[in-house]
C-alpha cells in the first residue's frame, strides 16, 4: 500500500511540475515591449493572420522622407477574446485585408527592430477595428481592511 501511495504522489508531483513548466514557457507579451514609448502611425496592411496565441498584423509605414518600414505586430487579445467581442476570423480578415489603410498605435519591442505590440487599430475614418480601443474593465477593488 505504501508503494502505491508513493507512486500516486510521484505522478501528482510530476503532473504539477510539467504543468507549471508549460505556463512558464509563454513569452510574457507585456514585458517584451516598451509601452512607455508607444507611437501612433498611419500605415497600410500587408498581411493579417488570425492565429493563436496572438493575432498578427503586418503593415508598412512611410516616414517624411519617403522611407518605408515593414512592421510586424502582435495583439494581446487571442482569437477567442476577439470572437467574444464579435470579431470573427471572417470579419477581422475582411476589415484588415491587404491594402487597407489603418492608423496603428503600438509599443516597440524592447529588443529593437520592427516588431511591435499593437494596442489600437483604426480605419481611415477613425473606426475602431478589432475592438482594441474598447477600454478593459476596471480591476476588482481590494477588500477593505
Amino acid at each position: 500500500m505504501r508503494n502505491i501511495a508513493r507512486a500516486v504522489a510521484f505522478v501528482v508531483a510530476a503532473t504539477v511540475w510539467l504543468g507549471a513548466g508549460s505556463l512558464a514557457a509563454h513569452h510574457g507579451t507585456t514585458i517584451s515591449y516598451d509601452r512607455s514609448k508607444s507611437w501612433t502611425r498611419k500605415g497600410v496592411v500587408t498581411d493579417f493572420r488570425y492565429v493563436n496565441p496572438h493575432v498578427q498584423v503586418f503593415f508598412d509605414t512611410t516616414d517624411d522622407k519617403g522611407k518605408v518600414t515593414h512592421w510586424s505586430g502582435e495583439l494581446l487579445p487571442n482569437p477567442a477574446m476577439l470572437i467574444r467581442n464579435g470579431w470573427t476570423r471572417k470579419r477581422s480578415t475582411a476589415a484588415l485585408a491587404p491594402g487597407t489603410t489603418v492608423v496603428v498605435t503600438a509599443a516597440p519591442s524592447r529588443a529593437g527592430g520592427t516588431t511591435c505590440l499593437v494596442s489600437k487599430i483604426e480605419s481611415e475614418k477613425g473606426e475602431d477595428l478589432l475592438g482594441l480601443a474598447t477600454p478593459a474593465p476596471p480591476p476588482a477593488s481590494a477588500p477593505a481592511k
